[in-house]
Order: structure tokens, then C-alpha cells, then sequence
């Protein structure tokens, strides 16, 4: 029986960032996962390096490598001829939009009722591949941990640089790891030391007894992205992971 493939959920900036190392990095993990046939799944962003990485895979393999799911209030709509996103220019104070839809479409997903729905007219399924809106951040990150825990071997969670929603995520999937919800790996992509503060946190964390020693790699790093593959596929359960029935919840 042929195994599934591998399904990998990134989380990672709707910005470009300073440093274009981390764009390129996008850009380079997209080309590895088209090599090894492996899906992508992340929050359905069209700009900075969600939308790098969207847009290289599916140039890459074709719309069906990706699998976005964005809440509607991180839609921007734009009239015709409009500018779309620019993350310097973003309203100070302000969450910038994460995915930018015309009017029209806009129009046609309010007619259509939104949901947990397939919808592929508001975002360009040719260029940044499938994507449906839901309605909370809650859905989204269930719904993305759902297709990885249905991914076969080598699926897991990777983070590349991003800020407060990024390192949230991936945390988040730490948490559930160790919590015994999921037994997938989560990979922090640490380009330039960008994640060297929290990992110092990880050591005093487990220095002070507040992360067991048995759970301080639930959560691994590697430096250049060729790597983040075959540590998914060496992932090995932390030891101290909690024993926990989640199956009647």
C-alpha cells in the first residue's frame, strides 16, 4: 500500500521582512517540498512570505499543492486598477490584510455565504493554488492542523521567520504536541539566529523546571532549509509527552 504524502503546514510572516534572506528561504523550501511531492498547507495569505512560498510551489507542482484557509477578516478588498498589499505602507496601529480579493469577488463570496467551504474564486487558484475562508482564527488553525495530522509520514509544522502570529502557531502546535493531541514535528527554520531568543527561552525554561527536560526538543531548529525534510522525517516523540485520552473530546 502506498503511503499518503507528506503534508506540511508553514507558518510564517505576511510581510517581506528586512533581510530578503527570508524571502529566498520561501522560495528554496517551496522547491524542496515540489522535489519530495510534499503539499502545503498555511494560512492562505497572498503577500510577503506566505504568499513567496504559495506562489513558488504552485509554479512548481500546480494549484493542487496548496491548501490555504485565511479568516475573512484578513481579506483586504481592492477595487480595479487599485495598489494591493504593501507591508511597509500597512496603517500604523493596524493588522495589514493577509489576502487581497477584487470587489467583484468580494461580492460573490458574501452572495456565496463564506464558511468552511471550498472558494476558489476569491483567491487565483493558478497563482497562489486552493483556498477557503472560514471564519476565526480558531477554525483556521484547527483546519490546518487537521490536514497535517492526515498527511502521512514525514508531515509536520514548520516556522519560518515571522512575528507575533507566527511564533503563536507554532506554539500552539508545541502545546498540542506535548499535550498528546498530535504526534507530528514542528521545525523552526533558524536563518541568521532569527528564532535564537526563543530557543534561549526553551533552555531556561527547562533550566527553571517549567519544561520538563523529557519535552525540550518537542520543538527542533536547523539552520538551512534543506534540512527541514529529513527532520520531519526523523522526528522522534519526546519522552515526557503527556499520556492523555483526547479521543472522547
Amino acid at each position: 500500500m502506498t503511503d499518503k504524502p507528506a503534508v506540511i503546514c508553514v507558518f510564517c510572516a505576511s510581510s517581506s521582512g528586512r533581510d530578503p534572506t527570508h524571502l529566498a528561504a520561501a522560495r528554496a523550501l517551496a522547491h524542496a517540498m515540489a522535489s519530495a511531492n510534499v503539499s502545503l498547507v498555511y494560512g492562505g495569505g497572498t503577500a510577503g512570505i506566505m504568499g513567496e512560498l504559495a506562489k513558488t510551489l504552485v509554479e512548481l507542482k500546480g494549484s493542487s499543492s496548496v491548501f490555504g484557509v485565511i479568516p475573512r477578516a484578513l481579506i483586504k478588498r481592492v477595487k480595479a486598477g487599485e495598489e494591493g498589499f504593501d507591508a511597509e505602507g500597512a496603517a500604523a496601529g493596524g493588522k495589514a490584510a493577509e489576502t487581497i480579493v477584487s470587489a467583484e469577488e468580494a461580492e460573490r463570496l458574501e452572495r456565496g455565504g463564506g464558511g468552511e467551504r471550498e472558494a476558489f474564486e476569491v483567491l487565483n487558484e493558478g497563482k497562489f493554488g486552493k483556498a477557503i475562508i472560514v471564519e476565526d482564527m480558531h477554525t483556521r488553525k484547527r483546519m490546518m492542523a487537521q490536514k497535517v495530522m492526515e498527511g502521512g509520514p514525514g508531515s509536520g509544522f514548520v516556522a519560518l521567520a515571522g512575528g507575533y502570529g507566527t511564533i503563536e502557531e507554532a506554539m500552539e502546535m508545541v502545546t498540542w504536541n506535548q499535550l498528546g493531541i498530535h504526534a507530528r514535528g514542528i521545525v523552526l527554520l533558524n536563518i541568521n539566529g532569527y528564532w535564537d531568543g526563543l530557543l534561549q527561552w526553551v533552555r531556561n525554561a527547562v533550566q527553571e523546571q517549567f519544561i520538563a527536560e523529557g519535552n525540550k526538543d518537542i520543538m527542533i531548529d536547523v539552520n538551512e532549509v534543506k534540512d527541514i525534510l529529513p527532520a520531519l522525517r526523523k522526528y522522534r516523540i519526546a519522552e515526557g509527552r503527556f499520556k492523555l485520552d483526547w479521543s472522547q473530546s
